[in-house]
């Protein structure tokens, strides 16, 4: 029998996995010596380099090395929840398959919430854990919607691998590009797997040209499809030289058969492109390339492991989910080329050391250090998900919050399982879970009191819609619980009361984020919502340098106040290290302002900055340069200066050239080819910028630039243009000022507002 006969012929569904690959590879020549997946030196030597902690145990680091940690991620409707489904069943870890849009009603065990079946989408990311084979992998089914990108941006922080699904037929969309500059922010290796090849249209290596030349990536196909559309029946492994198909009532058993004759000369030549494409990045396949040898199975598997962990190399994989062909091998491309917590460099900053960057070494026997990354409001209190960096994490253990100094006990630890968890006594280094009825917040790091450690937090992106909320009827208790429990689940969901309306205001990322959390407070918290018109988050700045000389006098019998501030008010750039774009700047000599009241000079700047003087919106890219001033040995105070500053800025503002910014939104539409006119037509009706237009045989894409106060009401009107066809995603890009006419009408109807307000 021959080598990949002894892997993969006629094994059973669930016994069929990774483990029977080692057995096979060991019980085999010439590969058996070759094929090992003993623990590398580098990563004993990382272990034992520690000085300070005793050396790692080898039961450790066995079993982290026979760990994964991977997040599903993709663009809106690719089939990432699918996918997870179809997993979770080859894994065993449940019996039955059910759909995300099922006839059955029951829907998808990751969407486990009542909302996200009612829908069919991914609200929340869920988190599970499976075994394949000798191999522990946890998983993290995220979000495609962009409203929800948060969700994807904390499961990718604490990550070691993600698997980036798209669809055969839509290739790399706007929220695929999202997906892959959250993955490189967090340095976050990567496999593909081209989904819905059973769709009409179906074109893998068309989506393999979009991934190296849209997002830049060294890719390659490491199996071509067996037939396309209805017609697909399974794939070539081009690394084995297989044909591999799914045979029983869910696709459960992997069966291997030669290639099909008409398939060589396709097979051969996607061969030859995987073997070029990864001499570009591995100098032993460049030899073996230049030799004109072929590699063998072991040679390739090591080349792209070390690629891709290296985050120089993209394996891609294709099939089907929702038809159960060809999922089973990318669950063994997941263990063979995604790399275990120890493969991964991990560093966080000491606080005890002016916040030097220390490295954590993921080994159960060093101080525990752990992030809790998400929170959620579970039946038995909060529920802190938490990725386990360094250490153990055990039930009854006492921890230590850095940021807050609080010690605290660990009363319950659980392993999720979408909804449904268990209980487990440990989390060793490595891990995922969840811990229950300790109070934090997102992004705080724990340890275990001995080490003064922190982990950088996650990229938070600002809200950019906002809505006035009221409750139907009588305001009860439940309405601010709801609102405070939202805001600590979801960093990217803002409350606050206007001071002048005393309405409460809720911002967010999109008008479909907002609709779930109104409709959430009526389904968790018997709270009904009435909610008012959608707000945009403009933004007021200046264009050009103004310089102020301003005194503040006020004379009222007995200590007045006084105050003299002078200097500059000039435009800024953001700051790409701190995130921030307004400063302020003191650059007083000699005393003539007394240091003492300098603070006060800042308070009054940044209460200017809360409400701009054109339409009451935030201020931002200006920096206030303090130069000189005056002060009354008598009359001087806190209160003069803070005031004395906000006049002097409401002045110079005036005289800079003031604009007002809008969120400006990078649309993605798809739609059938005949509603092409139509839709660019409705696109420059709403002050759009087309960036990019890509017409795929029935299909095009159009990629525009509109501003946000222009798409309220955008999916009806697509709807209706293209008889219920197209479909559209929207992502926030950047503020860019107003065209003059909006510009003066703004103002004229905050004018208006101003002044009913008054009467």
């Amino acid at each position: 029998m021959s080598f990949v006969k002894t892997l993969f012929g006629g094994l059973p569904g669930r016994a069929q996995s990774v483990a029977a690959f080692h057995n096979a590879v060991a019980t085999s020549a010439p590969l058996a010596a070759q094929q090992t997946y003993s623990v590398p030196v580098s990563m004993l030597r990382r272990f034992q380099s520690t000085s300070t902690e005793k050396p790692a145990d080898s039961a450790d680091i066995k079993r982290l090395s026979m760990l994964r940690n991977i997040g599903i991620s993709a663009h809106i409707d690719s089939g990432k929840t699918t996918c997870t489904e179809r997993i979770l069943f080859y894994t065993g870890r449940i019996k039955e398959i059910h759909d995300v849009r099922g006839r059955d009603g029951v829907g998808a065990k990751m969407d486990s919430m009542e909302l996200e079946r009612e829908k069919g989408i991914t609200i929340q990311s869920a988190a599970t854990y499976a075994s394949w084979g000798d191999y522990n992998v946890n998983i993290i089914d995220t979000p495609g919607h962009v409203d929800f990108t948060i969700e994807v941006e904390r499961a990718l922080r604490v990550l070691d691998g993600a698997c980036l699904i798209l669809c055969s037929v839509s290739g790399v969309q706007s929220q695929t590009i999202t997906v892959d500059r959250q993955m490189r922010r967090y340095n976050v290796p990567r496999l593909s797997f081209i989904n819905k090849m059973d769709r009409a249209g179906a074109n893998p290596f068309r989506i393999i040209d979009q991934m190296r030349q849209k997002l830049k990536l060294t890719a390659a196909a490491v199996q071509i499809p067996i037939g396309t559309e209805d017609q697909f029946r399974g794939v070539v492994d081009l690394i084995q030289w297989k044909a591999l198909y799914n045979e029983g009532d869910n696709g459960e058993n992997l069966v291997s058969k030669d290639i099909p004759a008409d398939l060589i000369e396709l097979a051969t030549e996607k061969r030859h492109e995987l073997i070029e494409q990864l001499a570009n990045v591995d100098d032993n396949i460049a030899d073996i390339y230049l030799n004109e040898e072929i590699p063998t199975a072991e040679q390739f598997i090591t080349a792209i492991r070390t690629a891709t962990i290296n985050l120089k190399f993209t394996p891609v994989l294709m099939g089907s989910a929702f038809k159960n062909t060809a999922v089973q091998p990318l669950l063994n491309a997941i263990v063979d080329y995604l790399p275990n917590p120890t493969e991964v460099t991990n560093t966080a900053l000491n606080i005890a050391d002016n916040e030097k960057p220390v490295e954590l070494t993921p080994y159960s026997g060093n101080p525990f250090v752990g992030l809790a990354f998400k929170l959620e409001e579970g039946r038995y209190g909060q529920l802190t998900y938490m990725r386990i960096y360094q250490g153990a994490l055990k039930k009854g253990s006492f921890i230590t919050n850095v940021k807050t100094g609080k010690k605290i006990k660990v009363p319950r630890l659980v392993r999720m399982h979408a909804s449904d968890m268990e209980d487990v006594d440990e989390l060793g280094a490595g891990e995922i879970g969840a811990m229950f009825g300790v109070d934090c917040a997102s992004g705080d790091t724990f340890t275990d009191g001995t080490v003064q450690v922190s982990l950088s937090s996650m990229f938070v992106p600002q809200p950019v819609i906002s809505l006035s909320l009221s409750p139907i009827g009588k305001e009860s208790p439940n309405f601010s619980k709801a609102l405070n429990r939202f805001q600590k689940e979801d960093p990217t969901f803002r409350v606050h009361v206007d001071k002048e309306s005393k309405e409460t205001i809720i911002s967010g990322m999109g008008e479909l984020h907002l609709q779930i959390y109104v409709e959430r407070m009526k389904r968790e918290y018997n709270v009904e919502c009435l909610t008012g018109k959608p707000q945009v988050a403009f933004r007021e700045t200046i264009t050009q340098a103004a310089k102020f000389n301003y005194t503040h006098k006020k004379q009222s019998g007995g200590a007045g106040q006084f105050g003299r501030v002078m200097g500059v008010l000039e435009p800024m750039e953001l700051d790409e290290e701190t995130g921030k774009d307004v400063a302020f700047e003191n650059r007083v000599i000699g005393g003539n302002i007394p240091t003492n009241f300098i603070p006060a000079c800042e308070k009054g700047f940044v209460d200017a900055l809360e409400k701009g003087p054109l339409i009451g919106h935030p201020v931002n890219g200006l920096r206030m340069v303090l130069e000189d001033g005056a002060a009354h040995a008598v009359d001087s105070s806190e209160l003069a200066f803070r005031i004395a500053t906000k006049n002097a800025f409401n002045e110079a503002f005036a005289k800079a050239k003031p604009t007002i910014l809008e969120p400006i939104m990078n649309v993605a539409i798809t739609a059938p080819t005949e509603f092409q006119g139509a839709v660019i037509g409705g696109l420059n009706k709403r002050k759009g910028t087309v960036v990019d237009t890509e017409i795929q045989e029935d299909y095009f894409n159009v990629t525009a630039d509109v501003p946000l106060n222009d798409m309220f009401g955008y999916s009806t009107e697509l709807r209706s243009a293209t008889q219920g066809k197209g479909e559209f995603s929207m992502e926030y890009k950047d503020h860019q000022p107003v065209q003059t006419h909006v510009q003066e009408q703004l103002i004229q109807e905050y004018k208006k507002k101003e002044a009913a307000k008054s009467k």
